[in-house]
């Protein structure tokens, strides 16, 4: 089984709020439908962007149907199932699975900072109990706990586990990965500023944040790298990286909120423990897209 129908870019999306943050799912489904007009070849729903954290299992459920509804027919949807909880990871895969998605991401537990082979029987368990593609997410600046090359290895041969988002930041250890899963698994960059020197190394795609906003740009990219085009995919990579860097001058998704509406999108804001991007930071976006020629319209 292999992740095919996800494409190379997948956009982790956020989740609209409206004043009183709850849920936006109308306008969860007008973002949904933009990403599928502007380049995102799948889209996650309830993933770390998404606010995982601060949502319950009722709304990742509701914002995935309502996402389906909009664009399951253009775009593959994933969904973000996994927690530090080995058994809540599984319940979550397997509603993501009763309503339709077309695979999930699971990060690694995180605060627990279980050992190699804690991971490992936690991907295998979640894994076990679903026929879905799963797509594993190693991201040890958040969860505490690096995945090594060896214990992916073991990951990939199980059957159903077809991808790995990489965002350790170490181009190094993303070869190192790609090595370790041959054919069995797919390579995804977790950094949009690491997507091209991951690629370099054989990384297939991105689960981007970027492409909320350059989602056109970021697949020319990466088609151009695909075709031998490389001097396009540099000129491309060198033009967005502003862009790549401002969207993580504080914590995701923060900046990409605030990018939104510079575009005219509103998602609303943020739930603590996270806050508002300050004047200064949503400055800052609006410069880093316009150094990366992205239309600001406010």
């Amino acid at each position: 089984m292999r992740p095919s129908e996800w494409g190379r870019v997948v956009t982790a999306m956020v989740t609209p709020f409206d004043a009183r943050l709850s849920v936006d799912y109308g306008q969860a489904v007008r973002l949904a439908r933009r990403l599928a007009d502007s380049g995102s070849d799948a889209i996650l729903v309830g993933g770390t962007t998404g606010e995982s954290p601060t949502l319950t299992d009722n709304e990742k459920v509701r914002l995935l149907e309502a996402v389906l509804d909009a664009v399951g027919d253009r775009v593959a949807v994933l969904a973000g199932t996994g927690s530090n909880s080995t058994a809540a990871s599984v319940a979550m895969t397997r509603k993501a699975e009763a309503v339709g998605a077309a695979g999930i991401m699971a990060v690694a537990p995180y605060y627990n900072k279980p050992p190699q082979a804690g991971i490992i029987e936690h991907f295998r368990a979640i894994a076990a109990k679903t026929r879905l593609p799963v797509m594993v997410y190693n991201i040890p600046g958040r969860t505490g706990v690096n995945m090594t090359p060896q214990t992916m290895a073991v990951l990939s041969e199980v059957e159903n586990i077809v991808a790995l988002k990489e965002a350790a930041g170490s181009v190094d250890q993303a070869a190192e990965m790609v090595r370790a899963v041959g054919d069995r698994a797919r390579v995804y960059s977790g950094d949009d500023s690491l997507t091209l020197p991951m690629m370099a190394v054989g990384a297939y795609g991105v689960v981007s944040v970027a492409s909320h906003v350059a989602g056109p740009e970021i697949a020319e990219m990466i088609g151009a790298f695909v075709r031998g085009e490389t001097a396009r995919a540099v000129e491309l990579h060198q033009r967005l990286l502003p862009l790549f860097k401002g969207l993580f001058l504080t914590t995701n998704p923060i900046p990409v909120k605030a990018a939104l509406r510079l575009q005219g999108l509103d998602a609303g804001g943020v739930r603590l423990p996270l806050v508002e991007a300050t004047a200064a930071e949503v400055e800052a976006v609006r410069r880093a897209m316009v150094e990366a020629g992205i239309e600001v319209r406010r």
